[in-house]
């Protein structure tokens, strides 16, 4: 019964998708480097993966690489599930999506923004590993390990958003239909609900503490362990080449995690800040660690560099 409430003729047939605030007129215009941005996403993700792939298993099949693996894999995830609603209404003015549709986006985006938080907290028990205890690097961290890893991380995601669909599915919308951004967010969906969803902000808002607290935090106390055993067992000439191994992370961490803390701050409590703050915000969120991910490990991993200058000499590009 409940899943049906979402699809009963007394729900508005389709939400409405929103450009850029203010810059209707231009959005086409603005389209041209969100595209761009995809065509680097995709891309920059899929020769991460395919290097990684390809090269012979003794350079790049390892741990370190199996989770580069995961976390490219869940950037192409995330720019995918938002490419077809941000281009449809940026260059063709297409605004309308059903909610069955908005759902399925709203589930594939949450989803894969989970996966990226688990994937960069298994990434930090990576590094911790290899710094900390690289004696036993290996034997920690075997293949079968890091494919229940892999496992969990997508569970993790399953399990915490069946009951944000389940409730979702319950509610009956009468409102305004019109959205925010030009993609589906759960935030955004549930204000147009004509129903009390104090639960439905009270466990999407325990999400988000979710990952934006505790998984930044065992990111953190991670580091500090790896910092207390540089400095313990290394001479001080050997610190900066110790910590340099951790620097791609570091990085995805940073562009992963501050666009979303600041659009999560703004929008609970910039009410008076201009829509266009908001939109700008929950797109860096979204689009700058797709693209900016495979750019960084490429320019910061000697391996992944090679690989792929590798692949340009063999096309002769």
């Amino acid at each position: 019964r409940g899943l049906l409430n979402v699809f009963t003729t007394e729900t508005p047939p389709v939400f409405l998708l929103v450009g850029v605030p203010g810059l209707e007129t231009v959005q086409h215009w603005i389209a041209v480097p969100l595209c761009s941005m995809y065509i680097l996403a995709v891309l920059g993700n899929c020769l991460v993966l395919f290097v990684i792939r390809t090269e012979p298993k003794r350079h790049l099949h390892r741990p370190m690489y199996y989770f580069l693996s995961m976390l490219a894999a869940t950037d192409l995830g995330l720019a995918l599930s938002t490419l077809p609603t941000v281009l449809n209404v940026l260059w063709f003015s297409a605004r309308e999506i059903s909610i069955s549709a908005c759902l399925i986006q709203m589930t594939f985006i949450h989803g894969f923004s989970y996966m990226e938080s688990s994937v960069l907290l298994a990434m930090a028990f990576d590094r911790y590993v290899a710094i900390c205890n690289p004696l036993r690097y290996t034997s920690i961290l075997t293949s079968s390990r890091i494919a229940r890893a892999g496992v969990a991380i997508v569970s993790r995601s399953i399990f915490v958003l069946v009951p944000l669909i389940c409730l979702f599915t319950q509610l009956p919308f009468c409102r305004s239909r019109v959205l925010s951004y030009s993609y589906c967010l759960h935030q955004d969906v549930i204000r147009l609900a004509c129903a009390d969803t104090t639960f439905n902000s009270l466990y999407g808002f325990t999400l988000s503490l979710f990952i934006m607290v505790l998984d930044p935090l065992l990111i953190v106390l991670s580091y500090i362990k790896i910092i207390k055993m540089v400095l313990s067992i290394t001479s001080k000439e050997e610190h900066p080449k110790t910590l340099s191994t951790c620097v791609s992370h570091i990085c995805a961490v940073l562009i992963f995690y501050v666009p979303m803390v600041g659009w999560a701050i703004i929008r609970r409590f910039g009410e008076n800040t201009a829509p266009v703050i908001h939109v700008l915000m929950v797109n860096l969120y979204l689009f700058v660690p797709p693209v900016l991910n495979p750019i960084i490990y490429s320019m910061k991993t000697k391996e992944i560099r090679e690989g792929i200058l590798k692949i340009f000499r063999q096309k002769k590009f």
